[in-house]
């Protein structure tokens, strides 16, 4: 009897190392590439941090929140319903970026003055024609508070939604917080040229690289000190978030922070394939891939695939595919391209993976290809969204886009010395 229950215990041992390794190789429940959470460390949000530890910072006063559908704990609640639930807690006004406070609004569409159907609340548009919150939209904040999901891009317009109710938070004596969040795509890798400032945009606001690796708290920081906003701000810290995590690391489930930005792997191409928005070529809009799917009617699939494949660019291969979009660019037209796929996070870096892109389909189509119209004062969308006006004259002239990073690279270090300073999390 004692043999057969020792050969059962050792049975069922080597069963249980068998369904371990298998789930590793197969990514389920095994441990995430990259992961790097310590077993039971606890990792909470900002939002969570006030609501347990801080919430003294908004007791009693009337709050005003800008936030949209990213604007959850990781139980998915939303921080509009918690905080119009929590007695202790004033909910008194919303303000909606881009895409509104739920999420329901198109790329660009504006969304006007409404009232928040589950809570009655007024709901202030912060995007089209009004930017920075009125002295009106204010009239009974005594706080003003920020929680939105970024997604670690300069040209993402939620940054500077931030930045314009904190310069209204301080014309108006009205304390500002910042309720940190992840950086998706990570918070140690730092890509691309700085915006020159002449090229200011609600694209690119400030001299930050393409891939800026802060989160929003950080950015908050940095722009209140060094633009001189002068916000009495404070930002709420995550607690157990390092700087190598990406969104997967953290275990929570990811909310699109807007229509086209539907997955983590959209986050992550988006710094370079978004690039393409600058001009005649389809960025995936209108597909269920956007930014991930790049295409055109006039671009041979096959053949733009094997130029791509040919850079052997780090963490990334291309798949000739084709796709009609459903509405934007080329809508309803059969499109032909590739398709991005990530083999490696690390090593992948989306902003040379764009210029290649781009350099490589205005080369190999020169009769059809073009970047956006200049407008009246000679700066194309191309240029808003890369941040200069020379390097859509770089690929023009046929230089290489070893050059173009060449070029950037001390304006991008000098970033690097001031940014160590506004980091929150080593």
């Amino acid at each position: 009897m004692k043999k057969w229950f020792m050969l059962a215990i050792v049975l069922l041992m080597t069963w249980s190392a068998v369904s371990v390794v298998l789930a590793d190789h197969n990514g389920n429940p095994g441990k995430h590439k990259g992961h790097d959470k310590k077993k039971g460390e606890k990792f909470k949000l900002g939002v969570e941090v006030l609501l347990d530890e801080e919430k003294d910072l908004i007791e009693g006063e009337n709050v005003g929140l800008i936030t949209n559908p990213t604007g959850v704990d990781q139980d998915l609640n939303s921080i509009v319903d918690l905080l119009h639930n929590d007695e202790d807690i004033q909910l008194t006004a919303l303000y909606g970026p881009e895409h509104g406070v739920r999420g329901s609004a198109q790329a660009g569409e504006y969304v006007e003055y409404y009232e928040d159907e589950k809570t009655g609340l007024p709901v202030y548009s912060l995007y089209g024609e009004t930017r920075k919150p009125t002295p009106e939209m204010l009239k009974d904040i005594d706080v003003l508070m920020f929680d939105i999901q970024d997604v670690g891009t300069r040209f993402y317009t939620y940054i500077y939604t931030m930045a314009y109710a904190m310069e209204a938070a301080q014309e108006n004596d009205i304390p500002f917080i910042v309720l940190d969040r992840p950086n998706p795509i990570g918070g140690d890798k730092v890509q691309g040229p700085v915006l020159d400032e002449d090229y200011k945009s609600f694209v690119g606001n400030y001299p930050i690289p393409l891939r800026h690796g802060m989160t929003v708290g950080e950015l908050a920081k940095f722009f209140n000190k060094e633009f001189n906003i002068g916000a009495d701000l404070t930002v709420v810290e995550m607690d157990g978030y390092k700087r190598s995590m990406d969104y997967d690391d953290t275990g929570m489930s990811f909310i699109a922070p807007s229509p086209n930005m539907p997955t983590v792997e959209t986050a992550y191409v988006y710094p370079g394939a978004a690039l393409i928005e600058g001009t005649n070529v389809s960025e995936g809009r209108g597909t269920t891939q956007p930014f991930e799917l790049v295409g055109a009617p006039f671009i041979d699939s096959t053949d733009l695939a094997a130029e791509m494949n040919d850079f052997n660019l780090p963490g990334v291969k291309f798949r000739a595919a084709s796709f009609t979009p459903s509405f934007s660019k080329h809508a309803g037209t059969l499109s032909h391209g590739v398709q991005l796929h990530i083999l490696d996070r690390d090593e992948f870096n989306p902003v040379l993976t764009g210029l290649h892109l781009v350099k490589t389909i205005h080369d190999m189509y020169p009769e059809d290809f073009e970047f956006r119209a200049e407008n009246a004062s000679g700066i194309s969308f191309f240029d808003n969204l890369i941040g200069n006006g020379w390097i859509r004259e770089a690929i023009e002239n046929g230089d290489s886009v070893d050059a173009l990073q060449d070029r950037w690279e001390n304006d991008l270090k000098d970033f690097e010395k001031v940014r160590k300073h506004y980091l929150l999390y080593k």
